[in-house]
């Protein structure tokens, strides 16, 4: 079984790395259609259309010019999450996504964190490097 740590993983919208990640979730979800009869004692569903949403989770940097800065309320993406870094046979999850929210966090014990939510367009492509 392979195990991997979260520090080897990274986030790109198109090419470019946004920089300063901390983390990131990705949760997929299908829709479903029920199908019982009548006279089924059990329900019974199939599978339907399917969507995700995605959160990055950075430390704030100005700076990100091709990065941080493109992920801002409103903006087409398309989104790579690599779970396990960007080397040849990586596992990638990759999408078209809108950016949805855009949130800067201030404390004065803490870096200035920055959460960027976003919702898939269409499906999420499961590949490799």
């Amino acid at each position: 079984m392979a195990v991997h740590t979260g520090s080897a993983g990274l986030v790109k919208v198109g090419g470019n790395t946004v920089a300063e990640v901390t983390g990131f979730t990705l949760e997929t979800t299908a829709d479903v259609i029920e199908t019982t009869a009548l006279a089924n004692s059990a329900k019974s569903f199939v599978a339907s259309r399917s969507t995700f949403t995605a959160t990055v989770e950075c430390h704030f940097d100005e700076t990100d010019t091709n990065g941080q800065r493109v992920l801002i309320e409103g903006a087409s993406i398309n989104l790579f999450l690599h779970p396990e870094g960007n080397d040849s046979g990586d596992f990638v999850l990759q999408g078209a996504a809108i950016v949805t929210s855009n949130s800067v966090s201030v404390t004065m014990d803490d870096t200035i964190r920055l959460s960027i939510g976003v919702q898939g367009t269409g499906g999420i492509t499961r590949t490799t490097v």
